[in-house]
This record gives C-alpha cells, sequence and structure tokens, in this order.
C-alpha cells in the first residue's frame, strides 16, 4: 500500500475518533438536557416560553456546554470527512448516554439493554466498513438549498401545526422531527463553514449558509425541548435519535453528493446493518425513555409521601427542622 492509502486510512480513523468523542459528549449533554426539560416547571408552556426557563437553569447550561464541545468536535471530523460516516458514529451516543443515565439514577441495565446496545455497536461497525463513505462537496450550489429549503421548510412547517393540533405522543414526534430535521440541516451546513473559515471573518459573514447554520441551531434547541415537554420520551427520544442521522445522511448523498462502496451482496449487507440499526436505536431510545419515566414517577411518588407525613410538636415549633423535613 502507498503513501496516499496509508493518508487516507489515517484520516478516516481520526475521523472516526473525533466523532465517537463528539458522541460521548453528546450522550453525557443529552441526559442532563432531557432532565432538564422535563423537570423544569409542571405549567404547560410555549416554545419560546420553555426556553427561557431553560435559560434559567444550571442544568441545561451544562447540557449546552456539552452540546457546543460535541458540535465543535463534529465540525471538525466534517472537515475531513462525510456526513454519513460522522452521522452513522453519532449513533452511538445513545451507547454512552445509558450508562450515564443508569449511574445517575442507580439503576443497573437489563441484559434486554445490554443485547440491543451490543446488536447496535456490531450494526454500526458493520454499516461503517462495508459502506465505506467517501467525502463528496464541501458546500452545495444555492440552487440545490433552494430545492431543499422548497421541500423541508413546508414539511417542518406542516409538522409543527401538527403539534398543535394533535397533542400527547403524536406532538411529541412531530417536534422531534422538526428537531432532528434541523440538526440534521446544522451538520451538513457545518462542512461549508469549516471550508469557509480559512478566508477570515470577512468572507465567513458573506457566506449565505452561515445563517441558515445559525437559523437551524435555534431551531433544533427550540424544538427540541419542546419536544421532551409534550409527552413522555419513549416518543421523543426514538424519533430525534434515529431521524437525525437519517435525514443528514440522506442528505450527505444527495446534496453533497457523498457515495457509499456498495453494490451487490454488499449493498443487501448494507441495508440489513442500517435496518438493524434503526430498530436497535428506537428499542434503547425507548426503553432509556422508559426507565427515565419510571425514575420520575418514583421521585414525585416519594416526594408526595414526604408531604402527607404528619408534622412532629418539634418540626411545628421549629420551621427549620419543618423545612429539612419538606425537603427530604
Amino acid at each position: 500500500m502507498g503513501l496516499r492509502g496509508r493518508i487516507t486510512i489515517a484520516k478516516v480513523d481520526i475521523v472516526a475518533l473525533l466523532a465517537l468523542i463528539a458522541a460521548l459528549i453528546s450522550g453525557v449533554g443529552d441526559v442532563v438536557r432531557q432532565r432538564s426539560a422535563q423537570e423544569i416547571t409542571d405549567e404547560e408552556v410555549g416554545h419560546i416560553e420553555l426556553l427561557r426557563m431553560s435559560l434559567r437553569d444550571a442544568r441545561w447550561w451544562l447540557g449546552g456546554t456539552a452540546a457546543v464541545a460535541s458540535a465543535a468536535l463534529q465540525a471538525v471530523a466534517l472537515g475531513l470527512g462525510s456526513v454519513v460516516l460522522v452521522q452513522a458514529l453519532q449513533v452511538t451516543a445513545l451507547l454512552f448516554a445509558l450508562p450515564v443515565y443508569a449511574w445517575l439514577t442507580k439503576h443497573r441495565l437489563t441484559r434486554w439493554q445490554w443485547g440491543w446496545a451490543v446488536l447496535l455497536a456490531i450494526a454500526v461497525a458493520v454499516f461503517v466498513s462495508v459502506a465505506e463513505p467517501a467525502a463528496g462537496y464541501q458546500r452545495a450550489p444555492l440552487p440545490t438549498w433552494t430545492v431543499v429549503a422548497a421541500v423541508v421548510g413546508p414539511a417542518m412547517v406542516f409538522c409543527v401545526l401538527g403539534a398543535r393540533i394533535w397533542s400527547g405522543g403524536i406532538a411529541a414526534v412531530l417536534l422531534a422531527l422538526v428537531s432532528a430535521s434541523s440538526w440534521a440541516l446544522f451538520a451538513v451546513l457545518t462542512k461549508a463553514i469549516v471550508d469557509v473559515c480559512d478566508g477570515g471573518m470577512w468572507v465567513l459573514l458573506r457566506t449565505p449558509e452561515l445563517y441558515g447554520w445559525a437559523l437551524v441551531a435555534v431551531l433544533g434547541t427550540i424544538f427540541q425541548q419542546s419536544s421532551f415537554r409534550a409527552s413522555s420520551l419513549t416518543a421523543s427520544l426514538p424519533t430525534m435519535t434515529v431521524g437525525e442521522p437519517l435525514v443528514a445522511s440522506l442528505l450527505g448523498v444527495t446534496v453533497l453528493d457523498e457515495t457509499l462502496s456498495a453494490d451487490g451482496p454488499q449493498l443487501v449487507v448494507l441495508v440489513a446493518a442500517v435496518a438493524v440499526v434503526v430498530v436497535a436505536t428506537t428499542a434503547l431510545a425507548r426503553g432509556e425513555a422508559a426507565t427515565m419515566a419510571a425514575t420520575e414517577e418514583a421521585g414525585h411518588a416519594s416526594a408526595e409521601a414526604v408531604a402527607r407525613l404528619p408534622v412532629t410538636p418539634l418540626e411545628a415549633s421549629s420551621p427549620v427542622l419543618a423545612g429539612v423535613a419538606s425537603n427530604a
């Protein structure tokens, strides 16, 4: 193998390593933000109001910092490799989120969860090794983005309007699709931002993708929080986890002309690997969301039980002791 081949392999390895580290950080940040969104208020609030309330929550900022760090690593990875490769490895964020949440809540992972996690890891490895995603263009021409906006824009508006008509799980899924699509667009537009960064601030400010990039980042954040609030995480979390890499990979192939090195029997293996990734990711996300919901219900039940306890004369005579008992 020549020098060029060794350099190419080394570059792919670096992209994969950066994507995996980004997935690790993202998984931790997702757990923190999910708990923040579910616990920040018991009242029904709008999308903007929920974001405003989240800005006053330290946990949201901690999760947001992790998201920024993850996005920065993804940006470097996207600048070196393909959207399909980076997004395929981003699915592993769920594998990191599971043990983190289990550690925070003192819950052990079940054999069922471990089984799906192993299956997901194997399927992602098969996909990456068989598909060998190759990067295409760093930027797409403006007419191409016009077509994308004409297709994706109305679809996202329909989802938001649908979430106002239907409530519960349907609303959560629709809002999660908006968030997932926004972050998928963010990943594709990131390649353009990385491509022009060397030209300096003035060149960056004149780049149209910069403003679309900032817009979808805001939309992704707002509707992610709204989706978490709309219903149980069993509806929103699987949709986000599966939707973002699928939409981003589709955009990478159609908009940036990225390619997959699979044909004949390999194509069958590739399709099977994608199907397993979708099924395993959905199963794990639903399991994680169900565990979160059960933990929250147990916490609320414990708090209500403590609140119903009779107040002793000593506690009644001491506001400090009464406060300690009520917060136990």
